[in-house]
């Protein structure tokens, strides 16, 4: 029996905690035996000190073991998933499962709705008529063994304590601590009963992390605490200083991912961004020996059609029409107006303001300012134009999808702020910096 203004005292103090301690202290989390101020003293105590590896990992399975955790018994490969720090125009995961999935892995990806200024991809598989975000354990598990992939949301079991911790932690300004940040993020992920786990690191003025080098920081965290619970896992810092697809908002979303499984469309950037991760999984599932190998049986998923017929596969299963990928203009809504934004003067375009971006999706409809909002699927940008482009006034910078003038005025005015235009060069953008490990 321990007391929690002991732990408190002790980590506000520098000392470092056992898993005992820690075991306890979410348990008490957990069961709301730990008031509230004692939650968030603790997370303030963690701020200000920190936690070593050991602790970090502790944390972590402590809230991933807090709920169900899920196994995959005879599962004839290996299980697998991604996970964003999130960006606006990342449809990546809805593209990443299928083809994965066509490789040979498993994927039962958990994922969110949209938070602040980044797109969520529960929200846009939430476009697809009859789709079941929330489908029960066992179709859940029927889908991922027959199939390959679901993609669904996270249940009311899954790492309940760290939903308390969250909410805390967010009226009590503790939010930006990685070694909490690693420890939310990883506690859901591991509670999937993942054999490998790759992690997306956005960097850029569109990422979730202020600076480069937080972004590198949180990467180097995750990987390792990952490790040190027994799931293979590395991670890649991509570039979000422009928007990733050439679409923001959700039903635009969903139809350039279509087209690209299709390979109707595919965007340079965004090819480059998902065929690297997806890389990462299949050697870290041992379903190829080399990064290029695994690059070219992902190529092969898409140009044989077998990922979009997984896609397809998946939305069947999952309640959604039996022909979704092949018509996908017949069931996803579409917004009343559409209308270019144009260039208001000639020159090169810069790195953007993508979180600026990402507001203005929200700002229509597209996002969420209160827990309990209605999203308007149909509204968003298309054709967006990228960095380092030569524009003429008057040239188009995006199509606008909006449902009245006042929202074309105002969507108007944020992307013209939001891409800047100037007579200089745009520096270079990579979309993949650097490659993350365990090394």
């Amino acid at each position: 029996m321990y007391l929690p203004q002991e732990i408190i005292r002790r980590k506000r103090n520098g000392d470092v905690l056992s898993a005992e301690e820690i075991r306890w202290f979410v348990q008490g989390i957990k069961d709301e035996s730990i008031s509230e101020g004692q939650v968030g003293a603790f997370a303030m105590a963690v701020f200000f000190q920190g936690m070593n590896l050991d602790e970090r990992v502790a944390l972590t399975t402590a809230m991933r073991d807090s709920g169900d955790v899920m196994h995959w018994p005879d599962m004839p490969g290996p299980v697998l998933d991604k996970h964003s720090t999130g960006g606006v125009g990342d449809v990546v995961s809805l593209m990443l499962g299928p083809m994965v999935a066509a490789c040979g892995g498993y994927v039962p990806m958990i994922s969110g709705r949209g938070l602040g200024h980044t797109g969520g991809t529960l929200d846009k598989f939430e476009s697809i008529p009859g789709y079941n975000t929330y489908p029960d354990n066992a179709l859940f598990d029927k889908t991922v063994r027959e199939t390959g992939v679901a993609i669904i949301g996270q249940t009311g079991n899954l790492a309940p304590a760290d939903k308390r911790f969250y909410g805390i932690r967010d009226v009590t300004a503790t939010v930006e601590s990685i070694d909490l940040i690693t420890a939310s993020i990883l506690s859901k992920k591991l509670a999937e009963g993942l054999d490998a786990l790759v992690m997306d690191v956005k960097v850029g003025s569109g990422a979730f992390m202020p600076t480069p080098e937080k972004s590198r920081a949180l990467a180097e965290s995750i990987v390792k605490v990952a490790n040190g619970a027994g799931v293979t896992t590395t991670a890649l810092l991509t570039d979000m200083n422009q928007v990733l697809a050439r679409s923001a908002g959700n039903a635009v979303e969903m139809r350039e991912a279509v087209a690209y499984l299709k390979g109707d469309e595919r965007d340079p950037v965004l090819h480059e961004v998902t065929l690297a991760l997806c890389a990462e999984m299949l050697v870290s599932g041992k379903l190829a020996d080399t990064i290029d190998q695994a690059r070219d049986k992902l190529q092969a998923s898409l140009d044989s059609g077998e990922a979009l017929e997984r896609f397809g596969q998946m939305v069947s299963a999952l309640g959604g029409p039996a022909d979704f990928a092949d018509k996908p203009d017949e069931y996803l809504p579409t917004a009343p107006m559409m209308e270019p934004i144009k260039a208001e003067r000639d020159g090169i375009v810069q790195a953007m303001q993508v979180r600026d971006i990402g507001l203005a999706v929200v700002a229509l409809g597209g996002g969420r300012t209160r827990a309990d909002q209605k999203i308007d699927h149909a509204v968003g940008l298309t054709d967006l134009i990228k960095p380092g482009t030569r524009v003429k006034a008057g040239d188009t910078l995006a199509m606008a999808h909006v449902r009245d003038d006042d929202q074309l005025t105002d969507v108007r005015e944020r992307l013209n702020k939001a891409i800047p235009i100037a007579d200089g060069e745009a520096p270079a953008l990579q979309p993949v910096y650097e490659r993350i490990t365990d090394d």
